[in-house]
């Protein structure tokens, strides 16, 4: 069946997930990002230094995270721009699954932050800002 424009503007495909994160107590529900938050996200991996941009993987599955949790009626729990350094320092490990949740739904390769950093010439990490 072909699609028309409004099947492809009406149809909810943007899926959800709960993830048990025992190291925080309790579950979160994770859901992917349109393509204009993906876009978004992509672009808080570069930083302009001067004329160029370089690549900032500071904190990559903070900024994942912090877009993709939501709560029950679809708000972020987190803010994009103060959350993300405090979400960072929690536990490795459940970032990592949070993350890994995330990267999924949102049509992110689980080396999203390589294939990044070989497109800016460089190697996660290479930046030592955050944000």
């Amino acid at each position: 069946m072909r699609l028309s424009k409004e099947d492809i503007l009406k149809a909810e495909d943007r899926g959800t997930e709960e993830v048990d994160v025992p190291e925080w107590g309790g579950t979160v529900l994770v859901r992917g990002l349109s393509g204009r938050e993906r876009d978004e996200f992509e672009v808080s991996m570069a930083e302009r230094q001067g004329t160029e941009f370089v690549p900032n993987f500071a904190n990559t599955r903070a900024k994942l995270i912090a877009r993709c949790v939501v709560d029950d009626d679809g708000k972020r729990v987190f803010d994009i721009y103060t959350d993300v350094e405090a979400l960072g320092e929690k536990s490795g490990a459940a970032i990592d699954r949070v993350y890994s949740v995330a990267a999924r739904l949102s049509g992110l390769s689980a080396d999203a932050a390589e294939k990044g950093a070989a497109n800016f010439g460089g190697s996660p990490g290479a930046s030592s800002s955050s944000g």
